[in-house]
């Protein structure tokens, strides 16, 4: 499969080559959270430094990057999401950070590379792609940062993958 990123409306960011692939499930520690599109900054990071003090305090390290999991996505001006971060084993309750699981699934996954701001332009664009396939979106989406901020203030350096469970 081609992997050339492909330049899309956003400046600066580019969109891998999607593909369908079957992924694994895996455990989570999470937090939910519900705010207004222009608070998202705002609780991310002191979401983050929640998760990671948590799992530090019960013996565990992230097994891979944290994510977003945005739950629905049917009125852009209100996120409802968790924030995570996958571990080996299943965490205990403290706070606001539970113990989850993302499913074995199928999903549509690409990455995008670019400034945050792209990644709307580049989910309309994905959402595109899985439509000419000829398959239908579960109303979810997964954002795992696999490289961002704090690899420099480059936006073009940072890569968003992007994973749409799918119903058919």
């Amino acid at each position: 499969m081609d992997r050339t990123p492909i330049r899309h409306e956003a400046e600066f960011t580019m969109l891998d080559n999607p593909e369908i692939i079957q992924t694994e499930a895996q455990f989570a520690a999470v937090i939910r959270l519900t705010a207004p599109r222009h608070e998202i900054p705002h609780v991310m990071g002191p979401g983050i430094g929640e998760l990671m003090a948590a799992i530090t305090s019960q013996g565990q390290t992230p097994t891979g990057p944290i994510f977003s999991h945005h739950l629905r996505m049917d009125d852009p001006r209100t996120f409802d999401f968790e924030i995570g971060v996958p571990v080996a084993s299943p965490i205990t309750a403290v706070g606001r950070v539970e113990p989850s699981q993302s499913p074995a699934a199928t999903v549509a996954r690409t990455v995008d590379h670019g400034p945050y701001e792209g990644l709307g332009p580049a989910g309309s664009e994905f959402e595109a792609w899985v439509a000419a396939q000829g398959r239908t979106l579960a109303p979810d989406l997964w954002e795992c940062y696999l490289s961002g901020p704090e690899l420099g203030p480059d936006p073009t350096s940072w890569r968003t993958q992007l994973s749409r469970p799918l119903i058919r």
